[in-house]
């Protein structure tokens, strides 16, 4: 086998392949030569080559998202490593686990005027759960390191930074290892919680007659079914979700916005629960985080392995904990109490589900049409990628087959990646992948259909409206050139020429008469990914939506 000269990186790549660390994706350069060498040699590695680092690092980000497990990212030293702080961070706080092993000068070659060379130690501190800062010479240190790093992004789900200073010459290769590594292994434990660590907290929820649970982003099938069946029969309890939650059952309320933005003040003090109960990721509803921070629970209880936000100003109990432990040790503890908390609540959701279907009826061709065709049209047992802004808030407003299994970028809820983050996740799952975005993210994140490795049923469904629709509809819209060519970011581009360039199928449609042969076609073509280019009016949109939340009541 061929392996790099340089002892360090040999090291680097032991210890990788000793720790199951199989998915190397790297971007092509010249400081990173003895890492590139290394794992593309060693048939342990499975190596993507994505020459945008940016891109690189959202790939590697919809990899891990599926598989959960930690995929490296290797690229040359200077710029390229700055390149990967979007995702880092989301990868941060979405906790999916990456690790970024960037190629470095030596410290002597550091703010001395050479090319390529910036500050790299540390360079991610903010948003790192670990910083190994390697050096030239072969040490127990350095394989300290680099194990610790590694078995924090296993164990704790997040990013980390391993930075490898090497000196030139860097190609050079032999064809025996000259270190040995050290291994550590990572703690592995086995999480418990007691009744006597919860007993307290099923008391209070024993004599509280409204309790809401609401779900931020989850993965699929996260929660156990006896669980997801006692919320239901509880009718004290109200549970909330949404698209990204994955979590389904008929007496959900799975359209947070439809249900609430008509609510009057006395509704909402109704509405506003003595126990809030969270689990999951990031929430995207506005409002509801606007209606619990203004009308508190008096308990706010949030069950993560490791984090808490205090999203709403009222967290009380942080449960250190996967949800699953929690509620098979809590419930038993738990009795009914009378109430109709539920009962009220379910039959607003019924009022809201009639004028919604009424208006979606009425309304002509726009976003909010789209959206409501599309989603009823997205392949049962399919995966779905959603693109941050407009798309994400537009699909929490229509439902969804519960076999869908749904993604979005919304750690920190930029739409930087999405393109990218679609793709890594397609090629890692073999489930067929639609992606649904609009114009401006799509033209954003254009660098990630420069990519060898997309399969041939990957879907794109292009909302393109002319621009940054969902600034329309935000406060202080009017109609200007400031508006337009600073907030909305207004354009007359199409994604014809790069569906060509990078041999993608590509077909449009303008109106509800071409979308559904359309949509019919795209999901039946799986020769070459595809493609759908949708033309929404841009100055209609936002008054459909608005609309809508008036008609509800």
């Amino acid at each position: 086998m061929i392996y790099p000269k340089i002892p360090l990186a040999q090291s680097i790549i032991e210890i990788c392949s000793a720790k199951g660390i199989t998915t190397i994706i790297i971007s092509p350069g010249s400081r990173n030569a003895p890492l590139t060498i290394g794992f593309v040699n060693n048939p342990a590695f499975q190596c993507y080559s994505i020459a945008d680092e940016r891109c690189a690092a959202f790939f590697a980000l919809g990899m891990a998202q599926q598989t959960k497990q930690p995929v490296a990212l290797v690229c040359t030293s200077g710029s390229a490593l700055l390149n990967y702080y979007p995702a880092f961070a989301e990868a941060f706080y979405s906790q999916i686990p990456m690790i970024v092993i960037s190629a470095d000068r030596p410290q002597s070659k550091i703010d001395i005027g050479d090319g390529q060379t910036i500050r790299q130690e540390n360079v991610f501190e903010n948003h790192s759960l670990y910083n190994a800062n390697l050096h030239e010479d072969v040490s127990s240190e350095n394989d300290l390191e680099i194990n610790e790093a590694i078995n924090t992004a296993i164990t704790q789900k997040g990013p980390v930074h391993i930075n490898a200073p090497f000196e030139e010459p860097l190609y050079e290769t032999v064809s025996e290892l000259s270190v040995n590594i050290n291994n550590v292994a990572s703690a592995n434990t086995t999480q418990t919680i007691s009744i006597e660590d919860v007993s307290e907290y099923a008391t209070i929820w024993n004599n509280s007659t409204k309790k809401m649970i609401l779900v931020g982003v989850n993965e699929p099938n996260a929660i156990n079914e006896k669980i997801i069946e006692a919320f239901a029969k509880d009718e004290s309890v109200v549970v909330l979700t949404e698209t990204t939650s994955n979590l389904h059952h008929d007496t959900f309320i799975n359209n947070i916005d439809t249900i609430i933005t008509p609510f009057t003040n006395e509704d909402f003090e109704n509405f506003r629960p003595e126990i809030l109960v969270t689990f999951g990721g990031m929430v995207v509803s506005k409002r509801i985080k606007a209606f619990l921070r203004k009308y508190k629970p008096k308990h706010h209880w949030h069950i993560d392995s490791w984090r808490a936000y205090d999203t709403f100003g009222a967290l009380t109990k942080h449960f250190e904990i996967d949800p699953n432990v929690f509620f098979e040790t809590f419930l038993p503890l738990t009795n009914e109490i009378k109430s109709n908390y539920f009962q009220q609540l379910n039959a607003v959701k019924l009022l809201r589900k009639l004028k919604n279907d009424i208006y979606l009826d009425k309304i002509p061709f726009s976003d909010f049409k789209v959206f409501e065709k599309v989603m009823q049209s997205l392949p049962v047992n399919s995966q779905l990628q959603i693109s941050n802004s407009s798309a994400i808030r537009y699909a929490q407003l229509i439902d969804i087959d519960p076999s869908i299994e749904v993604y979005c970028n919304r750690g920190t809820s930029g739409i930087d990646g999405s393109t990218s983050t679609a793709i890594g996740a397609a090629v890692a799952n073999e489930k067929p992948t639609v992606f649904i975005t609009g114009d401006v993210g799509f033209l954003y994140d254009s660098n990630a259909l420069w990519n060898n490795y997309i399969p041939k049923n990957f879907k794109i469904i292009l909302i393109n409206n002319g621009g940054g629709g969902i600034f329309r509809i935000l406060p202080g819209h009017e109609e200007s050139p400031v508006f337009n060519t600073f907030f909305e970011t207004s354009h007359c581009l199409t994604a014809e020429h790069l569906a060509k360039m990078y041999g993608f199928e590509y077909t449009i449609a303008s109106d509800e008469v071409s979308l559904a042969p359309s949509l019919t076609a795209l999901y039946a073509q799986n020769e070459k990914p595809s493609i759908l280019e949708i033309f929404t009016p841009t100055l209609e949109n936002d008054s459909i939506l608005l609309q809508y939340f008036k008609e509800l009541v």
